[in-house]
């Protein structure tokens, strides 16, 4: 008798059962609250860890339905989460932002200038591969960075794999200048508007601050990739036996192959990506010089996105009409609805726990002052290091960048505030934590797509991998460390 298939809870199971056991916890844990100082950035935070005191009226209990617009139940809960916050932050700020931006990078994908442009970069440095490598790392990785790529790997592994095979590589390879850059651009990302902009939201930090420091980390995460890479691709090109998928890639090598479409690269996709350059560059501009926050940074890739659009409006070869182009838009906004569902319902099990204010009696407080208790005489470094570890076990449940920011950091931010560690770094923690593990975790849809495109099985991808996400795992664990050290904010 075989057993089923066990399949990993979905993300809005998994915050159901974390709603039922809030609630339970709303009649077991008292509430209370700090005493609070406003700091110099405006945010209302906890005077000290000793300023706690419980509520008189002892644990709170959360009612089944509550008709009270004061008051949360737990029938109440998703919706109040939904309709929460305001522009400027979770959820409905964040939700806004995620569809603005989900519709304008669908967009830009449908007109296929990526894709394209990748195409033609390989075609044109065929003949000397080893260049091409590192510098497909450095682009996928900058992608990751960008606009969290991630999914969108897939169909790239699809396409370079037989590719890469034939010019005497093997699929390890393919999946390092894509999946595996991607990640690590996700990882050391300064502005990726769908983990880190959304963490620094709900943290209540300027979205896309502390720029100096992920840029430095995010050179030096892809450096080493690209070394990794160099040093993997001469190894298996001088021994094709040593790669562990050596036998399976005997499917890419008979494919025939055929790369004419690379030479539809047109000036046109050329100036879109010059376009996107541009965008980039004026969103950091916007954030750093003039402290752009969600509404403006939404409606500037908003602006890309229509940017890039009209020019494919024009007549010439890779047109794409205004139709598609709609439906492009609504397609890349729907693709983040889950997300979307994710961040309002997170906001609403802290609803349950009567909210994150730190001045007014709920549970969370309570939660709080206990948790940051344990850790009381803990160096700030070490508790850095165990947020880093707690979001990577959390990753194992909650693969989801989106889902894990609005999952944890509500609870991450103000215990990091009682325990000495800046909001920043624990964004840092969450950022490092929430990506490296998805190199490995087999919960991650992506990877598993990713090993199915380039036909290598999970536990020969999990042993291979392992060691190079030990270095990276250190790495992170450096940068956190300069984080702390430095004071960064």
């Amino acid at each position: 008798m075989t057993r089923p298939n066990r399949q990993t809870p979905d993300t809005l199971v998994i915050l159901f059962w974390i709603a039922l056991v809030m609630a339970a916890a709303s009649f077991l844990v008292p509430a209370g609250s700090f005493e609070v100082a406003t700091d110099a950035d405006g945010r209302t935070l906890p005077v000290a860890l000793s300023s706690f005191s419980l509520s008189a009226e002892g644990a709170p209990g959360t009612p089944l339905f509550a008709a009270d617009p004061d008051a949360v139940g737990f029938l109440n809960a998703p919706f109040e989460g939904l309709v929460s916050g305001s522009r400027h932050s979770a959820a409905i700020g964040i939700m806004g932002f995620l569809l603005i931006v989900g519709g304008a990078f669908g967009v830009i994908m449908q007109t296929g200038c990526i894709d394209r442009g990748v195409r033609a970069l390989i075609r044109r440095t065929e003949k000397d591969p080893i260049v091409v490598l590192p510098l497909l790392f450095f682009l996928f990785s900058l992608g990751g960075a960008i606009f969290g790529m991630s999914e969108e790997t897939i169909a790239f592994v699809l396409l370079l794999t037989p590719i890469i095979v034939r010019l005497g590589y093997d699929a390890i390879t393919a999946v390092l200048v894509t999946f595996v850059a991607s990640r690590v651009g996700f990882a050391a990302s300064w502005m990726n508007p769908f983990n880190v902009a959304i963490a620094q939201g709900i943290a209540e930090v300027p979205i896309l601050s502390g720029a100096a420091l992920r840029i430095a980390m995010w050179i030096v995460f892809t450096l080493v990739g690209m070394a990794i890479t160099v040093w993997w691709a001469r190894r298996v090109h001088r021994n094709p036996a040593l790669s562990p998928v050596h036998d399976s890639d005997h499917h890419f090598r008979d494919q025939a192959g055929d790369d004419s479409d690379a030479q539809s690269f047109t000036a046109r996709d050329a100036l879109a990506l010059i376009l996107l350059a541009a965008g980039v560059g004026w969103v950091i501009w916007g954030v750093m010089a003039r402290q752009y926050f969600i509404p403006e940074i939404a409606a500037q890739f908003f602006t890309m996105g229509l940017a890039v659009g009209l020019l494919y409006l024009l007549p010439g070869a890779n047109r794409l009409g205004a139709n598609r182009q709609a439906r492009a838009f609504r397609e890349g906004a729907a693709g983040l609805i889950p997300a979307i569902l994710v961040v309002g319902l997170a906001k609403g099990l802290v609803l349950l726990l009567g909210g994150t204010d730190p001045a007014q009696p709920s549970v969370l407080n309570t939660i709080l002052f206990v948790l940051a208790s344990g850790l009381t005489h803990v160096p700030e470094l070490i508790s850095a290091w165990l947020m880093f570890f707690v979001q990577s076990l959390i990753n194992f449940l909650v693969p989801s960048g989106s889902g894990q920011a609005a999952l944890t950091m509500p609870l991450m931010a103000p215990l990091g505030d009682l325990v000495g560690v800046q909001r920043q770094v624990t964004v840092l923690c969450f950022q490092l934590g929430d990506s490296l593990t998805n190199l490995i975790i087999p919960t991650s849809a992506t990877l598993m797509g990713v090993l199915g495109a380039a036909r290598i099985d999970w536990a020969v991808w999990a042993r291979w991998i392992l060691p190079i996400l030990g270095i990276y795992v250190a790495l992170a664990m450096t940068f956190i460390g300069v984080a702390v050290i430095s004071g960064y904010h």
